[in-house]
């Protein structure tokens, strides 16, 4: 459980830190006027343009209570306010500073370490304080100190509040320890404005879509995987079997009757290269071949020769013929060069049979 509660905590830092720096940047892009709102000891507030405190021009004193703002010049504040940044001081006697001790290779995630602290170190839990921190100082060897400061968020609301229903478009809240910077402890975008939490939302909700669609393609994709690794082992189960088939027909096997078929009828077929490369052979010069035909096993010959009975014997003395015959009577044309024949034979096999 040690090892899921970091994880998570790591998580939860990582956006805070990616949040706060996406609000950064699109805050740099603007040209918000700035406004001053600093708090008084009797609870009144000072409202200045950042402008007019630069170059010394009036300001207004201001009461906020009950969600409004009341001063002695309302337009004058209304202009003031609208479209600006306000920057809230508050009094350091409404805030509680705290110094926090933490090891080096803590400075990357000081927001989440500092959140899980809130409660240890002021009266309210994190999400009922508005708190910040300074930047991390050097506190020896591997350590450093950054100063905590937060307050009731339910004191600093009413007030962000009011300024946001004024017109302001964006509220910062700061309050400053005895010699040291001022220290941010919340801040608020106005309605449809970036803030850190709703970005915050925003980039949880996406991470979580982005978790659910991944473990969904893995899901799939497992599927997938197991439908492929059925079909391959089909597969080999088949390319095993006519295999064995093959083997089995080599080797005489009852498997192998068409396998032999096919073989014997291939030895048994005569071929008609053969049959006419023999013919070349036996056939003399004066001999005219007009006609060849195979039909099975059967061999006819139609053409013109000097000596047709001749043929009858050169043909029966091949290997490749047997039973020569004329099938048809032996004429002669009177523009014929010499007697026209027709004898048949019965073609012999070229190979032998495997058994």
């Amino acid at each position: 459980m040690t090892g899921y509660a970091d994880l998570v905590a790591y998580f939860s830092r990582w956006i805070d830190t990616t949040a706060q720096t996406i609000v950064g940047l699109t805050a740099s892009f603007g040209t918000r006027k700035t406004v001053q709102v600093i708090e008084e000891d009797g609870g009144a507030f000072v409202m200045q343009s950042d402008r007019g405190a630069r170059s010394g021009l009036p300001f207004e004193r201001v009461q906020i209570a009950d969600g409004k703002i009341a001063g002695a010049h309302p337009d004058s504040i209304l202009a003031m306010l609208n479209g600006s940044r306000a920057e809230l001081k508050l009094r350091p006697a409404r805030v509680l500073f705290r110094p926090l001790e933490l090891p080096q290779r803590a400075t990357e995630f000081i927001g989440g370490v500092v959140r899980a602290q809130i409660d240890r170190l002021t009266p309210w839990s994190a999400n009922d304080a508005a708190f910040g921190w300074s930047p991390p100082t050097e506190a020896g060897a591997d350590r450093i100190v950054v100063t905590v400061a937060a307050t009731a968020r339910a004191v600093v609301q009413p007030v962000v509040d009011a300024l946001i229903a004024a017109g302001a478009k964006a509220v910062a809240v700061t309050a400053t320890p005895p010699d040291a910077a001022p220290i941010t402890v919340l801040e608020r975008s106005a309605s449809g404005s970036l803030d850190v939490a709703r970005v915050r939302r925003v980039l949880v909700s996406v991470l979580i879509v982005a978790g659910l669609l991944a473990g969904v393609s893995l899901t799939v994709a497992g599927l997938a995987g197991l439908k492929l690794a059925s079909e391959q082992e089909e597969l080999t189960q088949r390319i095993a079997q006519r295999r064995m088939a093959i083997r089995l027909g080599r080797e005489g096997g009852p498997v192998a009757t068409p396998l032999r078929a096919l073989e014997r009828r291939k030895h048994q077929s005569p071929s008609s290269v053969i049959v006419l490369e023999a013919l070349s052979q036996i056939l003399p010069d004066h001999t005219y071949v007009t006609e060849m035909r195979i039909e099975g096993d059967k061999l006819r010959l139609i053409g013109v020769t000097r000596d047709a009975p001749a043929l009858i014997r050169l043909i029966e003395q091949s290997a490749n013929f047997t039973r020569a015959t004329f099938f048809a009577p032996t004429t002669r044309g009177p523009s014929d060069p010499g007697e026209r024949f027709h004898i048949e034979a019965q073609i012999e096999p070229v190979f032998a049979v495997r058994s």
